[in-house]
């Protein structure tokens, strides 16, 4: 019992709620910075309004490095030097982030699907509809793809989907489906001991993938540890550092062999 109301707090966001409160003191801190800008802000020659209604604090921005999202920046970083590595004439992104076809279209053209369409307008891109479970292409028609950090999504209803317990293993079958033989596959999905974490995501072991993907050939498994501490992308990854993870970051090569 004590558990499930633990779980039930971490659900209606206690953790957001005291570090509100443990917030407070930077409040205060950011009232004295302002009362010390606005007279020194008096003395200079500037047309510039500072006026009270239009203060916006940020007052978790003072660190001493610069932090990110480890999963988004390196993950996105491997999959742009392997697309410049494979070129191909034209790559096709299934829901993948859209700082890497916003970027990678740059110098690959690039035609990217989603559930949800962005509105993007650049050079070498394009973006449509698509529905991960039942992709609009024809069978082995696709020498080129990449769906990364999106399968775990898939059946949860996060993002308006229908809910589907086995929305992965359909849009799995699909990617299968539609790649050619010899194709190039990027693929990306949370790492380690294998569970669903309802409604956000899943997280998959290495034999999870590996089972999924049976008749590609695996050229490549590096790996985003979870721990922050080590190296940033752990390339040609074992399984069993994939196994030590308790929400890593998979990074998969595949090529279609059958």
């Amino acid at each position: 019992m004590k558990n499930k109301i633990k779980v039930i707090l971490k659900i209606i966001g206690i953790k957001n709620i005291l570090l509100t409160l443990k917030s407070i003191p930077r409040y205060f801190d950011f009232f004295k910075d302002y009362k010390k800008f606005k007279n020194k802000y008096n003395t200079v020659n500037t047309t510039m309004k500072l006026r009270f209604e239009d203060l916006q604090p940020c007052i978790h921005d003072k660190t001493t490095t610069t932090p990110f999202d480890s999963h988004y920046i390196f993950h996105t970083a491997w999959a742009a030097r392997k697309l410049k590595d494979i070129a191909p004439n034209v790559h096709y992104d299934i829901s993948s982030s859209l700082f890497f076809v916003s970027i990678a279209s740059a110098f690959t053209k690039i035609k990217f699907f989603d559930y949800r369409p962005a509105d993007l307008q650049l050079s070498n891109l394009t973006s449509e509809h698509a529905d991960l479970v039942n992709l609009p292409f024809e069978n082995e028609s696709i020498s080129s793809l990449s769906c990364m950090h999106v399968i775990e999504h898939i059946g949860l209803g996060r993002y308006g989907d229908p809910l589907d317990a086995e929305g992965d293993i359909k849009a799995v079958k699909e990617i299968k489906r539609v790649l050619s033989k010899d194709s190039n596959l990027l693929f990306v999905v949370p790492i380690g001991q294998s569970r669903i974490m309802y409604n956000a995501h899943r997280i998959y072991s290495y034999k999870n993938i590996i089972d999924y993907f049976e008749g590609f050939e695996l050229l490549e498994f590096s790996l985003i540890p979870d721990d922050d501490k080590g190296e940033n992308i752990i390339y040609n990854a074992t399984e069993k550092e994939s196994n030590m993870q308790e929400y890593g970051c998979g990074l998969f090569h595949f090529r279609k062999i059958k």
